[in-house]
């Protein structure tokens, strides 16, 4: 027996993954920066630094995650092209908060039997959505786990470097009493919190995929599989036109948690949930699963994807200039200098959604 066939006979198909390579290969064409060096098959991916050497005092940023239990609704749906959305957008707009350009990322695809036209789908997105946030997708890794994952099975996760000026870094440290918080419309729950999702509606409820659910506009697995909106270039867009002080990326723990992580000792924030309502589809996950509301505000994005923190001064042009690249963005609560009290959160939610 030869070692090819000896492998294969424990699972692992060498050729599957040839093909499947080939399949992806104009998707990640398609993500193709300058700056890239070489083509798909290379052990490592490059990327020309002098891009870097054009910043007066360069920073660079990298962040990494994956799309968590969503892949389960993928694997069931059986559709495979958007879940790399996902995956793209909860790690470069981790870079953007801190006002970090995106300049490449890496993909990691693990599997129990390489299908290749399942993973050129799932590439395809990882792809689609490199572009929308201008970065390249230098490289990656599909592996087969026969005997750890069902022939059907697969995980993702990814990785992404950008760079900052020193300068430019938002953080905390730029948040004062008197700015206001602008919130960015979310497409739906993202990525976050379907372990939640999944356990009260289609365990406890017993809800189908393909059940129509009326508030929703169409099936709940249409609804679930919404891709994670893409904030990169909108944020950068927004950095370069208007003074902002943090951003937040809004995702696992909702929008009180992260909103925390850039507000500053000695001011204390305070969001009003009047102005906005939320997608319909919290709604739903609220009412047939009586969740109770802060169990679901601090698990899920509540129509909230980004956030911003600027002076007030700046808050009509920033509406105005998200609005022009169909971004929906209002201002959803202020900041003020704490109150003293040490038991009070730093992030409060006030008021009641509009029904």
């Amino acid at each position: 027996m030869t070692q090819k066939s000896a492998y294969a006979a424990a699972g692992v198909d060498i050729e599957a993954g040839d093909r499947a390579v080939d399949l992806m290969k104009e998707w990640v064409g398609k993500t193709r920066r300058p700056e890239v060096l070489g083509g798909i098959g290379g052990f490592a991916g490059l990327f020309d630094a002098s891009r870097i050497a054009r910043y007066r005092s360069p920073v660079l940023a990298t962040s990494t995650d994956g799309v968590g239990t969503k892949v389960a609704i993928a694997q069931a749906m059986g559709v495979h092209d958007t879940i790399g959305i996902d995956l793209v957008g909860m790690v470069v707009d981790d870079l953007v908060v801190c006002g970090a350009e995106p300049l490449f990322m890496t993909d990691y695809i693990a599997c129990g039997k390489v299908d290749p036209h399942r993973i050129a789908a799932i590439v395809k997105g990882i792809a689609e959505a490199c572009v929308q946030a201008g970065c390249a997708l230098l490289g990656g890794e599909t592996a087969e786990h026969p005997g750890l994952l069902g022939a059907d099975e697969y995980d993702v996760a990814g990785a992404a470097t950008g760079v900052v000026e020193r300068d430019r870094i938002l953080s905390a440290d730029r948040v004062v009493p008197g700015d206001v918080v602008l919130a960015m419309a979310s497409s739906g729950l993202h990525s976050n919190g379907y372990s939640l999702v999944r356990h009260v509606l289609l365990n406890q409820a017993g809800w189908s995929l393909d059940r129509d659910v009326a508030e929703l506009g169409r099936t709940l697995g249409e609804e679930l599989l919404v891709p994670t909106r893409v904030y990169a270039r909108d944020c950068l867009a927004l950095i370069d036109a208007v003074e902002v002080h943090a951003m937040s990326h809004i995702t696992g723990g909702g929008l009180a948690n992260n909103l925390a992580r850039v507000v500053p000792n000695g001011v204390q924030v305070d969001l009003d949930r009047s102005s906005w309502r939320p997608d319909p589809i919290f709604d739903v996950v609220q009412s047939v699963g009586n969740v109770s509301q802060p169990d679901l505000e601090a698990t899920l994005n509540m129509g909230v994807g980004m956030v911003a923190i600027l002076p007030p001064s700046e808050a009509d042009a920033a509406i105005a200039l998200l609005a022009e690249r169909d971004l929906k963005a209002w201002v959803a609560g202020a900041v003020r200098a704490a109150d003293g009290s040490s038991d009070r959160p730093a992030v409060s939610l006030i008021g009641q959604h509009p029904r």
